[in-house]
């Protein structure tokens, strides 16, 4: 499971560590996430995250 890295604001999600306050359990990849789901720091879209480097 890779990080990914939002283009807009440089927030990384880690699928290690999921995101506790939006109720994402550790180990949830990227791909799991809803479509609709958007950065918690800047409210981008899905689709502004790539792999990070």
């Amino acid at each position: 499971m890779n990080k990914m890295v939002c283009t807009v604001c440089g927030y990384v999600y880690d699928p290690a560590e999921g995101i506790y306050d939006s109720g994402i359990a550790k180990g949830t990849s990227f791909e799991q996430l809803p479509q609709d789901w958007t950065c918690p720091v800047c409210g981008a879209p899905k689709n502004a995250f790539e792999p990070e480097k």
